[in-house]
């Protein structure tokens, strides 16, 4: 009789090679930030189209989908250079806007995706920002780590592929130092060729008002701010632009929709403010910047 006893052994050998692989599927899984070289090229056949299907998830609200004409969110994130497969981290993710893209995308490619919440280390962080940062986890389903200006590494190093900041550079120059310190805890995050993706009300063509205090942001200085750190600039697009824009309004950017403020911060709001005006602008005129991690 034919002895079985080799093919046993192959079937063995075999089914722990599987079993040795799913753990480390697993693992990587659970680990947010896999310490690895900056996602290759697509894995997978057609990457226009895994885009195309999370921009049109289900699970995208109306509210999101009605602002699509302004930020344009498949041409914004093709030009920024997202890949299926990269780990993602979002900062100050706001209402979702992006999550609702950024993170069924990773999920269904095998990347992942984190955004940034209040720090929760630190003693000065409000039970409302504890409890916002836990809602925004509950809703999305996703995980957070701690941002402020003592909060510590983003991510273990070279460990991020892609990073998007969505209108939130005005309020970091507000802060003193934080504007750095979000750039150099960025690059130290991103692997090398890694991107940072920037959305941010633009400034240009007229000068930035001190500490652009508006709301709207030179490029000169958001680049001059990315170059410290050790970035170069990779692209501009005008995917987000809106000529329609004079920036001149009477509340900042925030007199535009969505925010269609009508009256100064802190005040009550004035009922016979006409906003017909802004609302016939839309949203604002918007920078689109790529930066890249030499490497």
């Amino acid at each position: 009789m034919k002895s079985t006893l080799p093919r046993a052994v192959a079937l063995a050998a075999g089914l722990a090679t599987v079993i040795a692989a799913a753990s480390a599927g697993a693992a990587a899984a659970a680990d947010p930030f896999p310490n690895a070289t900056r996602a290759g090229p697509p894995r997978f056949d057609s990457e226009v189209d895994t885009l195309a299907d999370a921009v049109n998830g289900p699970g995208r609200s109306v509210e999101n989908r009605a602002r699509d004409p302004w930020r344009q969110p498949q041409q914004a994130l093709t030009f920024w250079g997202l890949r299926p497969g990269d780990t993602i981290l979002e900062f100050a993710p706001g209402g979702g806007y992006w999550t609702e893209i950024l993170a069924p995308f990773a999920k269904t490619t095998a990347g992942s995706y984190v955004a940034t919440g209040p720090n929760v280390d630190d003693p000065a962080t409000s039970e409302g920002a504890r409890r916002a940062r836990a809602a925004f986890e509950a809703k999305f389903g996703v995980k957070t780590v701690d941002f402020g200006p003592n909060s510590g590494p983003l991510a273990p190093p070279a460990s991020v592929d892609f990073i998007l900041t969505s209108r939130s550079i005005h309020g970091w120059i507000w802060q003193a130092g934080m504007l750095d310190k979000v750039m150099a805890d960025a690059y130290a995050a991103l692997k090398p060729g890694g991107v940072v993706a920037v959305e941010q009300h633009r400034a240009d063509p007229r000068p930035m008002v001190t500490d652009a205090r508006d709301g709207y942001v030179s490029e000169a200085y958001v680049i001059a701010a990315a170059e410290k750190a050790g970035f170069r600039l990779g692209a501009r697009s005008e995917a987000l632009a809106n000529p329609k824009d004079p920036k001149d309004h009477p509340f900042g950017v925030w007199t535009l929709p969505p925010t269609r403020r009508n009256a100064p911060f802190g005040q009550p709001d004035d009922p016979k403010f006409d906003h017909s005006r802004y609302d016939a602008i839309g949203e604002s005129d918007r920078m689109a910047l790529k930066f890249v991690k030499p490497g």
